[in-house]
């Protein structure tokens, strides 16, 4: 069974950072494209931040580029991002993604071979 643990959110003002963790256990970490979602208010979940399963490919939604960062380490089955810059628009629900093809991810991380609980970010401005 797949057991996801998200951690890093809170709140903090425009212009602040946050860094998300995302720990995976019962799934071949290193085998999965792993990424980021983002459910805003009343809004679908969206793509974010996904990077290949070696790391050797990262892809970013347009509206993050240049702020946020995602890396992974496979020796500890978990993910990251670096959240810097932030703004109102980030505030949300953060979920932890993982598939096989790390383009098809981003567009679409419903595709996520687990649920997880998410993290919350609140950005105030």
């Amino acid at each position: 069974q797949v057991q996801v643990a998200e951690s890093g959110g809170g709140w903090v003002q425009a212009g602040g950072s946050l860094r998300l963790s995302c720990t995976v256990s019962g799934l071949q970490f290193d085998d999965f494209a792993m990424g980021w979602a983002h459910q805003a208010p009343g809004k679908d979940r969206e793509g974010v931040a996904v990077i290949s399963y070696n790391s050797d490919t990262t892809y970013y939604d347009q509206a993050v580029k240049g702020r946020f960062t995602i890396s992974r380490d496979n020796s500890k089955n978990t993910l990251y991002l670096q959240m810097n810059n932030l703004k109102p628009e980030d505030t949300g629900m953060y979920f932890c993604t993982a598939g096989h093809g790390a383009a098809d991810l981003i567009r679409n991380p419903n595709l996520s071979k687990f649920r997880s609980r998410g993290t919350r970010v609140t950005v105030s401005s």
